[in-house]
């Protein structure tokens, strides 16, 4: 009788014991971008960008964030992908926190000229506790020559001081790249930059200058829609006595203020 209890007991510690274990399997990777590059390239074989999205990963302040980004550029199924394009946000003192792309931004098609199409990507990385963010802006054009799609622009930046890059769509600047990042010395202003497509497909700067807009004057307008006028002063495509270049979204009373569009 003793023996029986004991052996009751153990079983009932065994039980006891027993942990119920649940099993997840890992969130598959989607794909989040299809474009066939073949025709709008006019292409002699299938090249195609894809891009791919992991599951979802910590962020840098513990909080969930969207996974990874895998992109690729192909003209074989992705067997074989065009080399560099997810280490776009890597600089050049070397992989970090803010290496890997986790928001794909955009990826369109674009068109410079009536004659040309390039692909435009725009990825960022995880956001930093202070809000900033690393970005990339990357155009890839097409060589039917040679059957072979490469960059033809990158720039790399942050977020958190109002730095953009913008490509401009429409326009008597159609095709530009511009930017604007902040300078390191007082006054504390912006470096506008801008790059103009060359046939046949690739950029060159024609135009790096301190802005006439200033870090915190409180002009509510995008840096590179305050510097407009002086853009196209310096290109040589807009003179004082002439409508104001005015931005997509209206200007209530467009005006110049100490050399910058305010309204």
């Amino acid at each position: 009788m003793t023996a029986m209890l004991r052996l009751g007991l153990s079983a009932l510690n065994l039980t006891a014991l027993a942990v119920p274990v649940t099993i997840t399997a890992a969130a598959p990777v989607r794909t989040i971008a299809v474009i066939d590059l073949s025709r709008p390239f006019s292409a002699r074989s299938p090249w195609r960008f894809t891009a791919t999205q992991g599951p979802e990963v910590e962020g840098l302040s513990g909080e969930p964030q969207d996974g990874r980004i895998a992109m690729c550029i192909s003209n074989d199924q992705a067997r074989s992908c065009l080399a560099g394009l997810n280490d776009s946000l890597v600089m050049g003192t070397g992989p970090d926190l803010f290496s890997e792309p986790h928001f794909l931004d955009k990826a369109l098609l674009v068109h410079p000229s009536d004659a040309a199409t390039l692909l435009l990507v725009q990825v960022a990385s995880l956001p930093a506790m202070n809000g900033d963010q690393r970005s990339a802006t990357l155009l890839f054009g097409y060589d039917r020559a040679k059957d072979r799609v490469s960059r033809v622009y990158a720039h790399v930046t942050g977020r958190n001081n109002n730095q953009e890059v913008r490509y401009v769509v429409k326009g008597i600047l159609r095709g530009a790249v511009i930017s604007a990042e902040p300078t390191r010395d007082a006054p504390f202003a912006f470096w506008v930059t801008v790059n103009r497509f060359v046939a046949p497909g690739r950029y060159t700067q024609v135009l790096r200058y301190r802005s006439a807009t200033t870090y915190g004057d409180g002009n509510r307008l995008a840096v590179i829609d305050s510097e407009m006028p002086n853009i196209q002063q310096r290109l040589g495509l807009w003179r004082q006595g002439q409508p104001l270049p005015l931005p997509d979204g209206g200007c209530v009373r467009p005006h110049l203020e100490r050399d910058a569009l305010w309204c």
